[in-house]
């Protein structure tokens, strides 16, 4: 490791197991202190249980790093400002948010409950909003005093959100929705040293449980461990990158443009329904679907 995150303070939010374990780790072994939030829950989001963060928080103590528990609910507006003022008391200030953790409650969207509904926005859409805005509020009164923020924040998307996954719904929505908060956080949060990135990570977690183990001895495409560098660049003091969407699983990343026009039809004055209906209907660009976008990604 480089050492290029020390002095550098980073809250990682559901960092118990998984990619955000990874990302806590790798950050640490970079040189930065870090909060290891989790609430412990099952894959719904139910229950509590401290251990998996404290066990990511003596595994890095244990290699000479520095680490603290946060059990607060990130989705909790009064909770997710107590872990940002966690980081700033126990290490003296805040650099990096990871916005991690997430949930699953899928189900068909005609049979979709509205507590499985509300508790995937819950999670992933208002669990990045919220730690995300006491910590922009944090940087801003930083700025505003004088000082010189040079803060990332990085987001969790998925391609579901991109292009949708049936079952998904409700996890797709909060998903494209995390792209939009992370875009317009990349331009507020400018003027204040403040930069704004969308990491959509494949691997091989509670969640995604069909990514199976490679042969002894092969490459692990979707170790979770693939991730965690991209991770650490984005925490960078001197990073450039803001405002962009990144898709990274094994020894790929792809930067993933802003939606270009597909179709761009005009007629001379208003459109009639039939000239739409021929006009529009031969170029209307197939739906894709989730292995077509990976597999149209860049080699």
């Amino acid at each position: 490791m480089t050492d290029r995150l020390h002095g550098r303070v980073a809250l990682v939010t559901g960092a118990g197991r998984g990619l955000g374990r990874a990302y806590a780790l790798a950050l640490a072994a970079e040189g930065a202190a870090v909060v290891v939030n989790d609430l412990g829950g099952d894959l719904a989001g139910q229950g509590r249980d401290p251990s998996p963060a404290e066990g990511v928080v003596e595994e890095i103590k244990a290699s000479g790093g520095r680490a603290v528990v946060s059990g607060h609910d990130v989705a909790d507006w009064a909770d997710a400002e107590a872990a940002i003022n966690l980081a700033v008391s126990k290490f003296g200030r805040l650099d990096v948010l990871v916005n991690n953790a997430g949930i699953l409650r899928d189900k068909l969207f005609a049979n979709m409950t509205e507590e499985e509904w509300d508790a995937v926005i819950r999670v992933h859409l208002k669990g990045h909003a919220a730690t995300a805005r006491h910590a922009m509020a944090y940087w801003r009164a930083r700025a505003k005093a004088g000082e010189t923020v040079a803060a990332s924040i990085v987001h969790t998307t998925s391609v579901a959100g991109l292009v949708g996954n049936f079952g998904q719904a409700n996890y797709a929505a909060a998903k494209l929705a995390v792209i939009g908060l992370s875009r317009t956080l990349a331009l507020e949060g400018a003027k204040y040293g403040v930069r704004s990135n969308a990491v959509s990570p494949s691997a091989r977690t509670r969640i995604e449980t069909s990514l199976k183990p490679p042969p002894p001895g092969t490459f692990d495409t979707f170790d979770p461990d693939n991730v965690a560098p991209l991770i650490c660049w984005l925490a960078l003091e001197d990073c450039p990158a803001t405002g962009q969407v990144f898709q990274a699983y094994g020894n790929r990343v792809a930067v993933i443009a802003p939606s270009a026009l597909a179709v761009d039809i005009r007629a001379e004055g208003r459109w009639g329904i039939e000239d739409l209906e021929k006009e529009l209907t031969p170029r209307l660009p197939r739906l894709p679907g989730l292995g077509d976008f990976v597999e149209g990604l860049p080699a």
